[in-house]
């Protein structure tokens, strides 16, 4: 970021290992050199989510930090988007919102992007023109191979996170056949110590009968559930209780490999995992 070259680095690393703590570290840089910063991510949901976590970072410093996404009315987007403009706004994060004609920075120093793939060819498209002018930092878990090209033939720089955090702990792994006792026992222990489950369960049809069985060996559990066939702003909804922990046990189908962090919840059970590809397997275990 020091270079007069704009930066376009790719950051790789895992899910945990710390590539928001870069983002942040980033981010807190640019804004003390008097630029503005826009972190682009997939979802709603995650938008909010690092929202909260930037403002809880960054509170004890006068940066102002915004969000954007469906979960704002149109009147509220307006007035955040003028604010933008006049250089009011130090950090806004939101979705490909963000890459909308009527969205303009007083004076853009940084573009992060989490997971890049997983935007349209158009917001690609808008992305590029960017990065002539400001410094770009791209963040991945499971960068795709034309990326992965580019950053190996040196066309973007790259950096790669290959430990976890040294108090991580290793993750267990069981696979058994499907028993009810140690299901109802596993979701108990996982929610007395104050944590949440996903119960991942890929048939959409059979889906309600699943928490109906589940809510009948825990009746005192708070379930819910999420599938593709519903609304974005059904999902949204469904996802956004459960990161506020309204919710603590999610069933729902592999729509779990959208980008979102949840750090509360440390047990995932999956339900017929040999039917599952293998890549879908290894995004839900992260």
């Amino acid at each position: 970021m020091e270079d007069e070259k704009p930066m376009d680095r790719l950051l790789c690393g895992d899910v945990g290992f710390g590539k928001t703590e870069v983002a942040m570290r980033a981010a807190f840089k640019a804004v003390n050199d008097i630029k503005q910063v826009a972190y682009i991510v997939p979802t709603t949901v995650l938008a909010k989510q690092q929202a909260n976590e930037f403002r809880e970072r960054m509170k004890n410093f006068p940066i102002v930090i915004e969000d954007i996404s469906r979960f704002k009315t149109s009147k509220e987007q307006k007035v955040i988007i003028e604010k933008l403009s006049r250089g009011e706004i130090d950090i806004i994060i939101g979705t490909h919102r963000l890459l909308s004609s009527d969205v303009k920075f007083r004076d853009l120093g940084l573009l992060i992007i989490d997971e890049e793939h997983r935007f349209g060819v158009k917001d690609k498209e808008k992305i590029k023109i960017i990065k002539d002018t400001v410094d770009v930092l791209t963040m991945t878990a499971t960068p795709i191979p034309r990326t992965m090209n580019m950053s190996l033939s040196g066309v973007r720089d790259m950096s790669v996170i290959y430990e976890p955090p040294y108090n991580r702990l290793p993750i267990k792994t069981y696979i058994i056949e499907k028993d009810m006792e140690i299901i109802r026992e596993a979701i108990y222990k996982e929610v007395e110590r104050g944590g949440q489950v996903f119960y991942v369960y890929n048939r959409v049809e059979f889906i309600e009968n699943t928490v109906n069985e589940l809510k009948k060996e825990l009746p005192k559990i708070e379930i819910d559930y999420a599938h593709g066939k519903m609304t974005p702003k059904q999902i949204e909804k469904k996802m956004k209780d459960f990161v506020e922990n309204k919710t603590k046990v999610l069933v729902c189908t592999t729509i779990l490999e959208s980008g979102i962090d949840i750090p509360n919840a440390n047990t995932i059970i999956i339900e017929d995992g040999d039917k599952l590809r293998t890549c879908t397997i290894i995004s839900n275990e992260r």
